[in-house]
């Protein structure tokens, strides 16, 4: 049973080091696109880009199916990242 016990805790450092990672990784993402936000506020672009969007989640869906992620899952997070993006360039434009 402590066997059990080691291995179940070994994994969960695990997971817990990989949603740091996550956090840090999102973090740096949103860093970068707040700069694109400035950008485009800046010289008086939209905030959303449909064709960029649109090649994004097609990418990462691709690069899911890659890494054995359900590309559906890959796809609704994405989209929800990029709505947060999307929501950020709005608030810069401003």
């Amino acid at each position: 049973m402590t066997d059990a016990a080691t291995l179940l805790k070994e994994h969960r450092k695990s997971i817990d080091r990989l949603d740091a990672i996550l956090v840090y990784t999102l973090a740096e993402r949103f860093s970068q696109t707040k700069a694109v936000g400035k950008l485009k506020a800046e010289h008086g672009l939209p905030p959303s880009d449909p064709a960029r969007e649109a090649e994004q989640i097609e990418r990462l869906e691709k690069l899911a199916i890659e890494a054995g992620l359900d590309p559906e899952f890959a796809r609704k997070f994405l989209s929800f990242i990029i709505e947060e993006v999307i929501r950020h360039h709005k608030k810069q434009q401003k």
